[in-house]
């Protein structure tokens, strides 16, 4: 089986995050200053490449609580982050030597520990916003194969389940597996390709008008611009159906997270160095949730990383099997009790 990642493009990560002292702001400013951003061909700053997000896999997207507002590991955190990190790859590189794929394998191996507390950094206690009353109702109601007991129809489960998409902003966190995102540029548009569902987030960078309010989307509608070398997307327009957070992403909510078509996200892309780009994303939706929320990471460029196909529902048989174990569980509780 081959290597997803070879270890050259790990010693480059590796390279690259030991420069991000611990990824503070003021750090990446003063770095972004003295170094000179590249171009395209149409004078646009060039952000392209492959930026997989797999380095970031063991941060939490909520900060543990005993934390507060520090969001960065002390010295004996990060070396149990080391440990843990250890142990993730070392179970998958035993399955490489011994010719054979186990539960090592769900995970993908050569992540670098990083000194980030949480993924969330506003509120300033990196947590996830309270649910607002009708944000409640709703995650009650929602489908998914981790926070419900009982399955008797697809929509029973949510739209990951059932290898529609992850949505936004839950796409671009890291997962277990199936980290690449590659950038792409042509004049007019920026691509932003993402290996889990194999989706492609085409933005419009032209001054492209937004589209009709009445029309509504899986991933929303982006438009973008550039201020000065960071590229603003704003993406509406949402159709209100996926999770805002999904259980892939270490640390996430136990509860189901709603979104409402009111849901509105404004990422910035901010290249620092030739292989470090400052990602920020900031969602808010007045109807789910009671204030806004914003997380904030570094990618780390990989050119020897390879986007494979996400071949999601040639083997899908989850959904069928929930649904069938489930109404069989019942037929038999409902027997033992006659």
């Amino acid at each position: 089986m081959n290597e997803r990642i070879s270890r050259a493009g790990f010693a480059a990560a590796g390279l690259a995050l030991a420069a991000l002292a611990a990824s503070l702001p003021t750090a990446a400013q003063d770095r972004a200053a003295s170094w000179e951003h590249p171009k395209t061909p149409w004078g646009d700053p060039d952000i392209q490449g492959m930026w997989p997000i797999n380095h970031m896999t063991l941060v939490p997207l909520e900060r543990p609580e005993g934390f507060g507002t520090r969001n960065v590991l002390n010295d004996e955190e990060y070396q149990q982050r080391v440990q843990m990190l250890a142990r993730r790859n070392n179970a998958y590189e035993q399955e490489q030597r011994s010719d054979k794929m186990g539960m090592g394998h769900w995970a993908e191996a050569g992540q670098i520990p990083t000194r980030i507390a949480s993924l969330i950094v506003d509120p300033a206690d990196g947590q996830f916003p309270e649910l607002t009353e009708v944000g409640e109702q709703r995650s009650e109601k929602m489908g998914s194969s981790w926070f419900r007991d009982t399955w008797d129809r697809p929509e029973d489960f949510d739209v990951w389940d059932r290898c529609i998409t992850r949505g936004l902003p839950a796409s671009m966190f890291p997962m277990q597996y199936n980290n690449g995102i590659e950038i792409i540029q042509s004049p007019g548009y920026v691509v932003l390709r993402l290996e889990m569902i194999h989706e492609a987030r085409v933005v419009p960078v032209d001054g492209t008008p937004p589209l009709d309010g009445d029309i509504r989307q899986w991933m929303g509608e982006s438009r973008g611009h550039w201020d000065g070398n960071t590229l603003v997307v704003e993406t509406t327009n949402f159709n209100g159906e996926p999770h805002m957070t999904n259980i892939g992403t270490s640390g996430s909510p136990r509860y189901n997270t709603p979104t409402s078509e009111q849901l509105r996200i404004v990422e910035r892309f901010t290249r620092i160095s030739e292989d470090e780009m400052e990602y920020q994303i900031t969602v808010e939706d007045p109807v789910m949730i009671e204030r806004p929320w914003t997380a904030a990471y570094t990618w780390v460029r990989n050119p020897d990383y390879e986007i494979f196909e996400y071949a999601c529902h040639e083997g899908n048989e989850q959904i069928r099997n929930y649904i069938e174990t489930s109404r069989y569980e019942r037929q038999q509780q409902a027997a033992a009790n006659d």
